[in-house]
């Protein structure tokens, strides 16, 4: 006889899980005890969110589902911010929620959520376990659903009297991956498509890829000379300096590769599903009826044929469908070689920074020297605003597994994801790169870096207002200031309290030693880098969105 909290634990055990995120609260305390007999990791966080979104970076950076924990009611709404992420991102992860007892439902009881109604449009799935001689079962299918297709969240809900009940129940056993390999008639016609075009273009996404997937896709890449653009927030994907890469397609692109995803003749769509913001509003490519033939490849056939009509659809997993036609070999000087070539030059041409700027601080130069000082294999984390450009535009991305931020666009996520990076990768560089709005979202988890010994990089460029609204309110109500403004506290001294380490940047010169003396501490630390607000993105200042709205 065991424990419903055993049983949850057991079934992690057998899933292969090295460690859960959670906020403790009494209605799992089952699980938690059991957790104490447990060579499964817990990593206690401040917030339910910060927990639920290092949940969520494990399962972006591993494929396997990040785990979380949290208490219900309150501590379940709180982790929504990072069920959301994993979602729109296709990430798998689960989230454990601790519920009410059973005899006490349906009477809106203490902390009494209805969780399929709260998370049913935000999670792949949502099941209420009521038998704790199910949990082998269930647990293990929740494993399946969130790898499974178009990855994403699962949500379990344990109430608190099943979790102490004692039963009899069958050993859990590990779920089983599940591939879709393409069909060799979906390869050969791909290579006939590719054959009569004249203007291809690559354009790689979402979830379920590796080292051996990016590598094949670079083959592929250099068998048919293809242009290959990645998708917003999966830069990782293809080597940045790779004479084939041509550049995000995303926010903010390249005027020049815009022009040459809208002129393509066929664009062979790899994992992704192009939405709204890595077509530019469905502008690059029009949904339904793109202009361009499409080649849509997708492990979930439900995202086949959702937003776009393809000419070819292909229900594979982005590693299987590499895998299989990496062995085809192209024309050997395809027409569109030359243009392949322009492209990267384009991209080159685009992501090298300006080298001054308003203010003492000039991003530029700054981001040149990261891109010296960091290794190859550094995680890049980042949440959503301005400040993210000078990385997402200027960091040229190498190896596979080297980023973590959210396509959602959710402020607050690169401090968390950071510790979930370094729980998981505790010998590899993280830095996470903020903004003053965006990090004291959830600022809180750099106690939880400190608290694990995890010494990771914050850099904070500091403006001091909600810059991305800022912009647009200029933009659409000049002068007239409402809502964005921010008083922040000292950052260096934030991060010293904590038990970091804290430095402060005033001038373009002082980045540098600075960031070696971060690196040299060993402990958790926080650059602040004090930016004049009118470096609102790399080529415009506010003044001339104001002026030339």
């Amino acid at each position: 006889m065991k424990t419903g909290g055993q049983l949850i634990v057991e079934a992690l055990e057998a899933n292969a899980v090295e460690r859960i995120f959670c906020v403790p609260g009494e209605s799992y305390l089952a699980v938690l005890d059991a957790l104490h007999d447990s060579s499964i990791k817990t990593v206690v966080c401040r917030q339910e969110g910060g927990a639920a979104m290092m949940a969520d970076c494990e399962g972006r950076l591993t494929g396997r589902p990040g785990i979380c924990f949290v208490t219900r009611g309150p501590g379940a709404t709180n982790a929504s911010a990072g069920i959301h992420i994993a979602m729109q991102d296709s990430v798998p992860m689960i989230l454990f929620i601790g519920q009410i007892a059973a005899h006490a439902k349906h009477r809106e009881a203490f902390q009494e959520v209805d969780y399929k109604a709260f998370f049913g449009d935000i999670a792949k799935w949502v099941v209420e376990i009521e038998d704790a001689a199910r949990i082998p079962e269930l647990v293990t299918r929740a494993f399946a659903v969130a790898t499974s297709g178009r990855p994403g969240p699962v949500i379990v809900s344990l109430p608190e009297d099943m979790l102490t009940d004692e039963v009899e129940a069958p050993s859990a056993l590990p779920f089983t991956p599940v591939e879709t390999r393409p069909g060799e008639a979906e390869l050969a016609e791909l290579e006939t498509l590719l054959n009569a075009a004249k203007k291809p273009f690559v354009i790689l996404g979402g979830t379920r890829w590796g080292e051996q997937a990016v590598a094949d896709m670079r083959q592929i890449a250099e068998n048919w000379a293809l242009p290959v653009g990645v998708s917003f927030r999966r830069q990782m994907l293809f080597d940045h300096l790779h004479e084939n890469y041509a550049g995000d397609v995303g926010i903010g692109l390249n005027p020049k590769l815009a022009q040459r995803v809208k002129e393509a003749d066929l664009i062979l769509l790899v994992g992704g599903r192009f939405g709204e913001m890595p077509s530019s509003d469905y502008t690059l490519m029009k949904s339904p009826y793109p202009d361009q033939k499409l080649v849509h490849v997708h492990a979930d056939a439900n995202e086949l044929g959702r937003v776009y009509r393809p000419t070819l659809a292909i229900n594979a997993s982005p590693a299987a469908f590499v895998e299989a036609f990496a062995k085809r070999k192209g024309p050997a000087s395809p027409n569109w070689a030359a243009e392949t070539k322009q492209a990267h030059a384009d991209y080159l041409a685009w992501s090298t920074p300006p080298k001054t700027g308003p203010g003492a601080v000039h991003m530029g130069p700054i981001v040149e020297y990261l891109e010296g000082a960091l290794p190859e294999n550094a995680i890049i984390c980042n949440g959503a605003g301005n400040f993210a450009t000078w990385m997402h535009r200027f960091h040229r991305f190498r190896r596979y597994n080297t980023q973590a931020a959210p396509t959602s666009g959710s402020m607050g996520y690169g401090l968390p994801a950071g510790v979930g990076a370094k729980s998981v990768f505790p010998d590899r560089e993280v830095i996470v790169w903020a903004g003053d709005g965006d990090f004291l979202m959830h600022g809180q988890e750099f106690s939880t870096a400190v608290q694990y010994d995890l010494p990771i990089i914050v850099v904070i460029l500091n403006n001091g207002i909600y810059g991305t609204i800022r912009m647009h309110q200029e933009r659409e109500y000049p002068g007239r200031v409402s809502g964005t403004m921010l008083r922040n506290p000292d950052f260096a001294a934030y991060a010293r309290a904590f038990g970091g380490h804290g430095e402060t940047v005033e001038k373009t010169e002082d980045f540098a030693p600075a960031f070696e003396r971060a690196r040299a501490s060993g402990k958790p630390a926080i650059i602040e880098v004090k930016l004049d607000p009118e470096a609102i993105t790399p080529t415009r200042t506010l003044s001339d969105i104001r002026d030339k709205r």
